[in-house]
């Protein structure tokens, strides 16, 4: 799997307390291999999409956990010294000052949740 170099990572928050956010409409609309969009805050935290395909660097949060939830596709999280695969309906937890890089071999649709500061390069 090649390295992706370009990321769309969109930190700005695309919806208000109270709009309907329509994912399905969100991932049949994007044509971007490496996509990630804030879609909402929650207390302290946010929702992001991401619309994935390809390798994203290792990197890791060193202040916050970071939660990945698979919604379509097949999801790789490569750590130190082993390999977590998600498909759809599952999750993990990255627990803050992990290194991790995440892969996707074919397009996956993955939620995330995080506190808001982080920032989805890594520290």
């Amino acid at each position: 799997m090649a390295s992706n170099t370009h990321y769309s990572i969109n930190l700005d928050v695309r919806f208000d307390p109270l709009d309907l956010i329509d994912v399905q409409s969100i991932v049949d609309e994007c044509s971007e291999t490496w996509f990630n969009q804030t879609l909402c805050r929650v207390n302290d935290c946010v929702v992001r999409l991401g619309i994935l395909q390809g390798e994203f660097h290792w990197h890791k949060h060193d202040e916050e956990d970071e939660f990945f939830y698979v919604v379509d596709g097949t999801f790789l999280i490569d750590l130190e010294g082993r390999t977590v695969t998600l498909g759809p309906k599952q999750g993990i937890t990255v627990p803050r000052g992990v290194l991790h890089r995440t892969r996707a071999p074919e397009r996956v649709v993955v939620l995330m949740i995080e506190g808001a500061g982080v920032v989805p390069t890594g520290d």
